[in-house]
């Protein structure tokens, strides 16, 4: 029998990508989703891909009778890979509330079930906001936590602490993987799914891609006057499936006994920093498209530059981000072109 696996959020962007991985990988996956930022349609995606449609129950892990009555209902689940929640920096700035109560409420519902379902293995989707702006760059995972830049990086932090707390409280062998994502990018190569924000995107690809398919009539970038060869922001691009890729390996490490504690903790990235305009330019290098862009003040709560020293989780997981950001960015081009044909 295959193992089943609830992946929370998993009609999401990251979440649904990592489900066809799952899927393609020999597990059998449950979604648990509120759409509150996604769209049912991405099931059909998944399972064009795949042959196989995941099961699916629409709910608000807030709810904390819902959350119990699901597990009633899936009593052979054996991992959780919880993506479900608010991501957008911008946007927690504004709503800290709303931002606190969704990330921290849900996250504490699945860990109370886990320990009345005796459900050992546990994935953390957390962020590299966890380390503010680094002081030594390429970041490790021994770098400090620091206080965070937004309510969105925050919720991060509190949510690993609550994690760890509550591990040690636990006399039962559970454990969990913390993944420390850097920025992922790109689409699936069948462009069944991709980025798919609700309203105006709050990340960088998705707005290029809908700038030059003509939705925008320009581009922000968000400060040209930091501390950067360019002046723009520094990140670590990795490919959505490279993501994906990385979380079937932290599973199988924990369903294989091969952690090395309770609580482990890995950056998911390149290695490598590329600009704002980098990115801009790569983009229309790529796809021969020019794009209308301009710069407006900094955005509060984005860190100055950040990208990843990986190589833990290449040592550990056996996995490494291999897609060019040339293949990367053609994917995102490809799923925008296919979205917008889709629906004219």
């Amino acid at each position: 029998m295959k193992t089943q696996v609830l992946v929370t959020g998993g009609t999401g962007y990251i979440g649904s990508h990592t489900a066809v991985e799952l899927i393609e990988e020999g597990f059998d996956v449950v979604i648990i989703d509120n759409l509150s930022n996604s769209q049912e349609s991405v099931l059909d995606g998944i399972e064009k891909i795949t042959g196989v449609r995941p099961a699916f129950e629409k709910f608000d892990l807030c709810e904390r009778e819902k959350v119990k009555a699901f597990f009633q209902r899936y009593p052979r689940i054996e991992a959780i890979i919880h993506f479900a929640a608010l991501k957008a920096v911008g946007e927690s700035v504004k709503k800290p509330l709303e931002y606190y109560r969704n990330n921290l409420v849900s996250l504490i519902n699945l860990l109370e079930c886990m320990k009345g379902n005796v459900l050992k293995n546990f994935i953390f989707s957390s962020s590299c906001t966890v380390y503010g702006q680094p002081d030594v760059l390429p970041v490790t995972e021994k770098a400090p936590v620091k206080k965070a830049l937004s309510p969105y990086g925050n919720t991060k932090q509190i949510a690993e602490e609550i994690i760890q707390d509550y591990l040690a409280s636990c006399a039962d062998d559970l454990r969990c993987i913390s993944l420390r994502y850097f920025n992922p990018i790109g689409a699936h190569p069948s462009a069944l799914i991709g980025e798919l924000p609700t309203g105006v995107p709050q990340n960088l690809v998705p707005f290029v891609t809908q700038t030059a398919i003509g939705i925008h009539s320009e581009l922000k970038v968000f400060g040209n006057d930091y501390n950067t060869p360019d002046g723009t922001c520094i990140r670590d691009y990795i490919y959505v499936m490279d993501l994906a890729k990385a979380h079937v390996a932290a599973l199988k490490r924990l369903l294989e006994n091969k952690h090395k504690s309770p609580f482990e903790v890995f950056n998911l990235g390149t290695g490598k920093g590329l600009s704002v305009l980098e990115i801009i330019t790569t983009f229309e290098k790529v796809t021969g498209v020019k794009l209308n862009y301009r710069f407006a003040p900094r955005r509060e709560g984005d860190i100055e530059k950040i990208w990843a020293d990986p190589s833990l989780a290449n040592r550990e997981l056996g996995w490494k981000a291999e897609t060019s950001l040339e293949d990367t960015l053609l994917s995102a081009w490809k799923w925008e072109k296919y979205i917008r044909g889709k629906n004219n």
